[in-house]
């Protein structure tokens, strides 16, 4: 069997790598001669554990390989992937399908036999046939189907959920393009996954309605996590005692700074578009979509109130940009909206990340950008974790106080235990728990 995946962007590398694990040939393709380049010298393009290795491998094996020409690697196809970005559009934020249906078109010209035609992109409710008449206007003698085959990766673990999926969608309408889904996915049987059959309409809608229904779990815990702030109680055990009940589960129960990266913000964004343009309401993904905008914007002024009211002339030092841990991904990122915001308000800012500066570089302006962990504190006013990236969850807590000018840790990720910072001499601010103080630094505040 051979696969085409056409994109080489998250989901189309890790998908073409993950699919060539499986033993199927696999060529990706992309318009970009550049990156094709630096794939084929063994140089990947993104951040994910363990993904240069698993493509290092299957090339060896001769099972992956990567190209700028369609036309041959569609040709010799059993199915094509179409993994392709669909940004939200400027203006309206909807979905951009433009790459989309480029690509259909360069499939129908580029078909040999019976082919099926898969959507891996996210995309909205009626994209699947709209590629279909798209291939079908372009070539009427075409023996195709078009397949819907949403991705549920997570970056920073995208591997491992590839290869032990929670559950396999698959909207698909004939025998035919059934039978060969499940070839494709014959090793998923090993470990019994449950491949979902549906309609295109609904595997795209299920897409969507995951990630609005995960961002809105978010979303709530941020907002109990404020309510406890004011009333005293502690958001991580309200979190647990309500993710015990097995109709609600822990995931996703984990209050931060909001939301970001590269699914969250344009999917629930275009699951809105999508309903306003059939007349349907989504009230409650509307109100997320703004809540966690705003609550990025206001992380700031933790920040600023940590500092006693202000940060003119001081510095603050971030540690993390990216929007979480194991990935170079700056979309959306919390850190986007709290850097200026710092800055406007009269901070110096000095930040960094393991893996997300290079990107964060041409994102963020007048940033101190630092080479370690430690060398971001010497001489900082205040410390921020932005985020949880493992290395900051053991951090020296006598070198850190020593390296800051004053002891202020604000904690966006909930990664320290706050009577722990108080008993090191700490003036601790983290997300819906109380605030601890040492008590000789009470004391000197009183007197």
């Amino acid at each position: 069997m051979k696969l085409c995946m056409i994109g080489t962007g998250y989901v189309g590398l890790v998908s073409g790598a993950c699919f060539s694990e499986f033993g199927i040939e696999v060529t990706c393709v992309d318009s970009n001669a550049e990156k094709i380049a630096q794939m084929n010298d063994g140089k990947i393009p993104i951040y994910e554990p363990g993904l240069e290795d698993l493509v290092a491998n299957n090339m060896a094996a001769g099972r992956l390989d990567f190209t700028t020409d369609l036309t041959s690697a569609v040709a010799v196809a059993d199915a094509v992937f179409i993994a392709v970005g669909t940004p939200s559009r400027r203006g309206d934020g909807h979905a951009d399908l433009s790459y989309v249906f480029a690509a259909s078109k360069e499939i129908a010209s580029a078909m040999d036999g019976y082919t099926v035609v898969v959507t891996k992109s996210t995309v909205p409710v009626g994209t699947g046939r709209e590629v279909e008449r798209i291939i079908r206007e372009a070539r009427p003698d075409a023996e195709f189907d078009v397949v819907s085959n949403p991705e549920f990766l997570r970056e920073g673990s995208a591997i491992e959920d590839f290869m032990r999926p929670d559950r396999v969608v698959i909207g698909v309408g004939n025998e035919q393009a059934s039978d060969l889904m499940q070839r494709i996915y014959r090793p998923l049987h090993l470990i019994q996954t449950p491949i979902l059959f549906t309609s295109l309409e609904t595997a795209e809608l299920v897409k969507y309605a995951t990630n609005a229904f995960l961002a809105t779990k978010i979303t709530f815990i941020n907002e109990v996590a404020d309510l406890c702030e004011m009333v005293g109680g502690n958001v991580h055990d309200v979190a647990r005692g309500m993710g015990l009940d097995g109709r609600i589960g822990g995931k996703f129960l984990h209050p931060g700074p909001g939301y970001g990266g590269s699914c969250f913000p344009k999917d629930t964004l275009a699951l809105v578009r999508t309903a306003q343009t059939v007349g349907a309401e989504m009230k409650i993904v509307e109100s997320v979509v703004d809540v966690n905008a705003n609550r990025k914007k206001a992380m700031a002024q933790r920040v600023v109130a940590a500092c006693q009211g202000s940060v003119v002339g001081k510095t603050i030092a971030l540690l993390g940009v990216t929007f979480k841990p194991n990935t170079d991904d700056m979309r959306e990122s919390p850190s986007l909206d709290i850097v200026p915001a710092l800055q406007k308000a009269g901070a110096t800012v000095k930040a960094y990340d393991p893996a997300g500066m290079d990107d964060a570089r041409t994102m963020l302006s007048d940033v101190q950008w630092c080479e370690d962990t430690y060398e971001v504190l010497d001489d900082a006013d205040a410390l921020v974790i932005v985020t949880e990236w493992n290395e900051f969850r053991s951090l020296d807590l006598e070198r850190v106080r020593s390296l800051l000018k004053e002891p202020v840790i604000v904690d966006l990720r909930n990664i320290y235990d706050p009577e722990i910072m108080a008993e090191a001499g700490f003036r601790y601010s983290s997300i819906g728990r109380p605030d601890r103080v040492n008590a000789a630094e009470s004391g000197r505040k009183a007197g």
